[in-house]
């Protein structure tokens, strides 16, 4: 494992400073994006290495992380990493998790009663697992004053109304009890569909896909643009060949599509593209190529 300090760069009026809480080897590069080539990791190992990939284990590296906005005078955070003593009997690497996450944010100036607002861009373990503390036996929301703002597509699709997820994973009926149930009970859950507006420069939109109410959060501020696009993207192989999902997404069909157009978007306004488990420098610029697309630059921070 490896830890990173506290990155930060400035778009336009907003801040973003970049919270790890985990970064290194994770699964086999393939077993993570099953359609990608092998010779399309070989081709690019001078650049996918060591940040994103590792070639002597073949394992892809990502990050658990959380993106910390400043932005009109509030604190917003785009997801919430993992969460600590959860139970994942589904997810061995996230079962019983012990990790500093708070502590990381306030060396990043941010403690609990700070934050506004709470994006989760969709709702899996490590988007989700910081919206609530272990208080006195009770799940309880962290964040005090913020409000969450959940994609309706997925609370119905994980919550109760729904068999959480007709029959899916044990894990999703746990998430949904300990990280999602906790914000609805004290009224800060704020459900939305197709697009939401934060602020003057902040928007969220859906595009699902990776699941019913995957979204992407839009940053435009000044002359500068961002996207941070959740788990469209878990390597940079995806933007060389966009057809390639993760073993994550439950409909391929949609996330390509939705990955895809994302992409174009971000290549034609020159979005800054910020993925949710990136390792290395965790943010980049792309442009077309041809009938794909190519990395322009990493962000400088």
């Amino acid at each position: 494992m490896s830890e990173q300090s506290m990155q930060s760069i400035t778009l336009g009026d907003v801040e973003v400073i970049r919270v790890v809480e985990w970064q290194g080897a994770f699964l086999p590069a393939r077993a993570l994006v099953p359609d990608s080539p092998a010779e399309l990791w070989r081709e690019n190992e001078d650049w996918l290495a060591p940040g994103h990939w590792e070639p002597e284990s073949d394992r892809a590296v990502a990050a658990l992380q959380t993106w910390v906005l400043r932005s009109g005078g509030r604190t917003v955070l785009v997801d919430t990493a993992v969460g600590n003593g959860r139970e994942r009997p589904d997810s061995p690497a996230f079962h019983h998790w012990q990790g500093d996450f708070l502590g990381r944010l306030a060396l990043a100036g941010v403690r609990p009663q700070d934050v506004d607002v709470v994006v989760n861009t969709h709702i899996h373990s490590d988007h989700v697992g910081w919206n609530t503390t272990d208080e006195a036996g009770q799940w309880v929301p962290t964040f005090p004053n913020a409000q969450y703002l959940l994609p309706a597509a997925d609370d119905f699709h994980y919550g109760p109304k729904n068999a959480y997820g007709n029959g899916a994973r044990e894990d999703d009926r746990l998430i949904y009890q300990d990280s999602i149930e906790p914000v609805h009970r004290t009224g800060q859950a704020v459900l939305w569909d197709g697009a939401h507006r934060i602020d003057a420069h902040l928007t969220l939109e859906s595009a699902p896909g990776h699941t019913p109410g995957s979204s992407v959060l839009r940053l435009e501020s000044g002359g500068d643009r961002a996207v941070f696009v959740g788990d469209l993207l878990h390597s940079p192989v995806q933007i060389l060949a966009p057809s390639c999902n993760s073993c994550f997404c439950l409909d391929p069909a949609q996330a390509a599509s939705s990955r895809r157009r994302v992409l174009e978007r971000a290549a034609d306004l020159r979005e800054l593209v910020i993925p949710a488990h990136f390792g290395g420098a965790g943010a980049v610029e792309v442009r077309r190529a041809g009938e794909g697309f190519a990395l322009e630059r990493w962000a400088a921070y």
